[in-house]
């Protein structure tokens, strides 16, 4: 029996949030992640932990237990975000216009210190714990390439599990939910055709800048008008260009954004009644329409028997009364997603809240930052859930 796993963790983590410190200091985007992966790397060869780089900048590690038994995965993702830090903290972005944003650094310095907890108490440890770093989980997705490259094999992962932080809610709490978690997306672009003309004489053309406007209104009818109040359902517009003067009615205007449903039928109906609400209100509007809708992240649903694992897992770190219901899933996007439909799976949500240190602005905000007092609380989370997990509790 393993024991004492938050003290043990509460001792090291200054060592912990140094790393955390570093990781924040030096954010990369997606698919460019080689000095972060580098930093992984070289930590794990501290810890003695073998490791594999997968997917260019991703990195899969194995701790192996003394005895034999089933073998259980965590998933960290690694990249940053295009945005410009304005936090004013000591441990700032040293790369302009990229920044930790989402709290990725947060995850890799978590499950580096869950993995020396595990590390230190392996010879207990019947089966093992394989540890995913992986990229790019902003951009394309790092997680289907990795599995691709077979890390959910050898030895085989039966389960898997991933921790994400969460401002609205306090450190030294949790959050789950059984069932679906996060949104499946597709994002998309449409570029609308048309005859352009002399702003005094539209009449001679097709105004593609009214057409789209027309098109955009409509297209919120989708979660308003075709979709039940109860089933969520988001469509979002992100850019919209055309023209370049004020007295031109320009032959060309394209609009991008995506689609989120919670997966399955609502996914295939929702691009159904976008491609026909788009192509109508253009083919009305006299103009043509190229409609580009791309697969993206399926969604995840949480597996019950990992949700509880998580549950007594947290409650044993945290106490029970800090386990939190998540009221509602996020239309948010992870691609976690293509590990939990690989096996069963559980996505929670970490506190990293603290209103007193200024830890409260949403994920992907300028001002966005992570309480490293939560840090030791999510890696005995990790470790003590890859324990139970093990052990079959």
């Amino acid at each position: 029996m393993i024991e004492n796993i938050k003290e043990e963790a509460l001792s090291l983590a200054p060592s912990w949030q140094e790393l955390f410190y570093t990781l924040h200091r030096c954010p990369e985007l997606g698919s460019g992640e080689h000095q972060t992966a580098a930093l992984i790397r070289r930590r794990l060869e501290e810890l003695g932990i073998p490791y594999t780089p997968m997917a260019d900048t991703g990195t899969m590690a194995v701790i192996r237990g003394g005895r034999p038994g089933r073998t259980i995965g965590f998933r960290a993702d690694i990249d940053a975000l295009p945005i410009n830090e304005d936090t004013g903290l000591a441990y700032s972005s040293q790369n302009p216009g990229v920044m930790h944003a989402c709290g990725h650094d947060f995850h890799t310095a978590a499950l580096l210190g869950a993995a020396e907890l595990l590390q230190n108490h392996r010879q207990m440890l019947a089966g093992a714990v394989k540890l995913f770093f992986q990229p790019d989980e902003e951009g394309d997705g790092g997680a289907a390439r990795m599995i691709a490259e077979g890390c959910m094999e050898e030895p085989r992962v039966d389960a898997m599990l991933c921790c994400h932080v969460e401002s609205g809610i306090p450190t030294g709490t949790l959050a789950v939910k059984a069932g679906p978690i996060c949104a499946a997306s597709n994002p998309f672009a449409v570029t609308l055709r048309g005859r352009g003309t002399h702003g005094a004489k539209p009449h001679l053309g097709t105004d593609v800048i009214a057409a789209g406007a027309q098109v955009i209104t409509a297209l919120q009818t989708i979660s308003s008008r075709r979709t039940s109040p109860a089933e969520p359902v988001v469509v979002t517009v992100g850019s919209f260009h055309s023209g370049e003067a004020g007295n031109v009615l320009p032959e060309e205007a394209k609009f991008t954004g995506i689609l989120r449903t919670m997966g399955g039928e609502a996914r295939e109906r929702v691009k159904a009644d976008f491609r026909a609400i788009v192509s109508g209100v253009a083919a009305g509007m006299g103009v043509e329409a190229d409609i580009e809708i791309f697969e993206s992240y399926p969604g995840c649903r949480n597996e019950p028997g990992m949700t509880e694992l998580i549950r007594r897992a947290a409650g044993k770190i945290l106490g029970s009364q800090n386990v939190l219901e998540l009221p509602e899933p996020s239309l948010g996007t992870d691609d976690f997603g293509y590990f939990a439909d690989a096996v069963p799976g559980c996505y929670y949500y970490i506190g990293v809240g603290n209103a007193e240190k200024g830890f409260t602005y949403p994920n992907h905000n300028p001002h966005f930052g992570a309480d490293p007092e939560a840090l030791p609380l999510a890696a005995a989370i990790e470790a003590q859930a890859a324990i139970d997990f093990l052990q079959g509790i």
